[in-house]
């Protein structure tokens, strides 16, 4: 049976470029800011480009942060990407401005410092160190992919002993910094990276999380 993916239309992201890559691994994609169809399908699709604060009052604008807590209250997919990701974090930093993400995983998103003297953002293609488990990176034997970000969760701060499995974190590094590529965790699973655009293996991550619905 064919899945229905919402990809949420609420300002900001790849809309086009997102619902594309999704239609190609088979997904019944439609693109709306709809609450109720929002909460309804198979999965929804989060994305983001720009500012933190700027896609947290774009995605409370069309109620997405509550569509999104209410489908994983009942252990509905959701998939973030890239500042997708970040606002499902507790917070976000720029330029000195802290603002209030989602809360579904406490950290902070904040800027990257590279080591190496490297510019940011942080604008390529990148390995990423996959723990064992995974079921988003299966099948992938290139495990490279496309970044394009200033920002990211440099440190892990999820610790509840309520849960039966930890969230899958996977890793990656820029100029020596460590940052959050992906995380798995129940029906909540996000990238920093853009899978759309990402070739073959961004397909094949796509294909995994649309099997999954």
């Amino acid at each position: 049976m064919t899945k229905k993916v919402v990809l949420l239309d609420y300002g900001s992201g790849n809309i086009r470029s997102g619902e594309r890559a999704l239609q190609r691994v088979g997904a019944d994609v439609t693109v709306t800011s709809d609450f109720d169809q929002a909460c309804n399908a198979d999965g929804l699709l989060v994305p983001g480009v720009g500012a933190f604060e700027a896609c947290m009052t774009g995605l409370t604008a069309v109620r997405g942060d509550v569509a999104v807590d209410r489908r994983l209250s009942g252990g509905r997919p959701v998939l973030g990407i890239c500042v997708g990701m970040q606002i499902l974090f507790a917070r976000g930093i720029e330029h000195g401005v802290e603002t209030d993400g989602c809360d579904q995983w406490p950290g902070t998103v904040e800027r990257l410092q590279p080591e190496e003297a490297q510019p940011v953002p942080h604008m390529g293609w990148n390995t990423v160190d996959v723990p064992s488990g995974s079921t988003l990176f299966d099948g992938i034997e290139k495990d490279r992919f496309y970044f394009v970000h200033s920002y990211g969760v440099r440190r892990w701060e999820l610790v509840d002993t309520r849960e039966s499995v930890s969230p899958l974190v996977t890793w990656t590094t820029y100029g020596g910094d460590r940052f959050v590529a992906a995380v798995e965790n129940g029906p909540l699973t996000a990238t920093q990276f853009h899978p759309e655009k990402s070739g073959d293996a961004g397909a094949t991550l796509l294909e995994n999380w649309v099997r999954s619905l």
